[in-house]
């Protein structure tokens, strides 16, 4: 998997956040089991509650596109730092993405660190789990 590409389409997915009380801009790039990247970046609102994440925005791109089963995902916060997935985002991951899927967290365009979705929800509550 080339991951300082999926990094570098993080990066470009964050410079379209729309941060204007927090100003933390996040950005994510999404690759589907086909090939295709879909990006992210957070968008905030007045409300805070009605706030979506990066994450979230680049995975509703893929299913709303088709795309159900997620291969990796690459999070991208302030430079020079790692940027972790909050826990709904980790949830809505958990849905689309086997426990092995890997989440690239860019510090910069190739500086990064690769995890599992086990490492960082381990134990998450899965659809599979509605059929015990």
């Amino acid at each position: 998997m080339d991951y300082k590409n999926l990094v570098s389409k993080a990066f470009e997915g964050r410079k379209n956040a729309y941060a204007p009380y927090s100003n933390f801009k996040v950005g994510a790039a999404v690759l589907a089991e086909d090939g295709k990247v879909y990006t992210g970046c957070n968008i905030e609102n007045a409300s805070y509650g009605a706030t979506n994440c990066a994450e979230r925005t680049a995975i509703f791109k893929a299913i709303s596109e088709g795309n159900r089963a997620i291969k990796a995902i690459a999070i991208v916060g302030v430079e020079n730092d790692y940027t972790y997935p909050c826990g709904v985002c980790r949830q809505v991951i958990a849905e689309f993405a086997s426990k092995d899927a890997e989440i690239i967290l860019g510090k910069g365009e190739s500086e990064y660190i690769v995890k599992t979705l086990d490492e960082l929800l381990p134990g998450a509550f899965t659809k599979e789990d509605l059929n015990k």
